[in-house]
């Protein structure tokens, strides 16, 4: 059986996926087609429907719980993995205009489905200025002047000192701070519409090329290497070990209660509409 499957480029995905796509381990049967984008047109892909098995944002999942299904494995969280505010100058100026909503500055973020997105607008509401940029283009935006505030994730957390920018906040230990809990960043969704012994299958054979990349963490690199743009081998161990952990072997107890948490923050700042269907392939009888 074929699927289409949508993953992003960046090494955590490449490191999960590498074992899956490459048939380093037993698929069942499972074949598929392959497609890499950034997490924003993931998001975009989901809502339309297109895929049969994609990565989205935590926040993006909130409007598609009715079509896609979580699976157990292949998660994005932890602690210590949030997005990042960043600027150019000044970053204790720029923190008091957030925290008391006054200004007008204009924020570029990695998509307003992100759950980067969310986690600002969490933090700060009043911060409705925003402009939706590539991830890979905020650094650039910020030091251009083409916005004022840069909204960050994936591997630019290790990038942005060298390019002389600062930290304003760290959104992910802010959300740690206020609920004590993981960051839920990104999960690995299947379509409801896929028989449930398919879906099951898929989850079987994506917990088992987590774990044959946590046990050959080199097996893939020329793999990851391929989609990592310019990035040095270095910081792509560095991401790699940021975001894929216990977490992406199966989520858990505590990971599904993170989870919920951020539903249910979401749903009470309305940031997200009501979920009538149940969340986890796991606890679908």
């Amino acid at each position: 059986m074929k699927l289409t499957l949508g993953f992003s480029p960046c090494p955590n995905d490449t490191f999960i996926f590498d074992a899956l796509i490459h048939h380093k381990i037993d698929t069942e049967g499972l074949e598929f087609e392959v497609f890499y984008d950034d997490v924003e047109t993931l998001n975009q892909k989901a809502f339309r429907g297109e895929l049969d098995v994609t990565k989205l944002s935590y926040h993006a999942f909130a409007y598609v719980a009715d079509r896609y299904v979580l699976l157990d494995s292949g998660s994005a969280l932890g602690f210590g993995v949030g997005p990042m505010l960043i600027c150019k100058n000044d970053p204790e100026k720029l923190l008091s205009q957030l925290e008391t909503g006054n200004s007008n500055l204009k924020i570029g973020i990695p998509g307003k489905y992100t759950t980067a997105n969310f986690l600002l607008g969490n933090a700060f509401p009043n911060a409705t200025n925003k402009v939706e940029l590539v991830f890979s283009d905020i650094e650039n935006a910020v030091l251009e002047g083409r916005v004022d505030i840069g909204l960050i994730i994936h591997e630019n957390r290790f990038t942005y000192q060298d390019k002389g920018l600062k930290k304003i906040i760290d959104l992910g230990d802010h959300w740690e701070k206020q609920t004590g809990c993981a960051i839920p960043l990104g999960g690995i969704v299947a379509n409801r519409n896929l028989p449930l012994d398919v879906q099951r299958k898929l989850n079987r054979v994506l917990r088992k090329s987590v774990e044959f990349a946590f046990a050959n963490p080199k097996s893939g690199l020329d793999f990851i290497r391929s989609h990592a743009q310019e990035m040095s081998e270095e910081v792509m161990y560095k991401h790699i070990e940021l975001y894929v952990n216990k977490y992406s072997v199966e989520l858990g107890e505590e990971g599904r209660k993170a989870i919920k948490l951020l539903f249910d923050t979401a749903l009470k700042n309305n940031f997200i509409p009501a979920i009538q269907e149940e969340l986890f392939l796991n606890e679908i009888e």
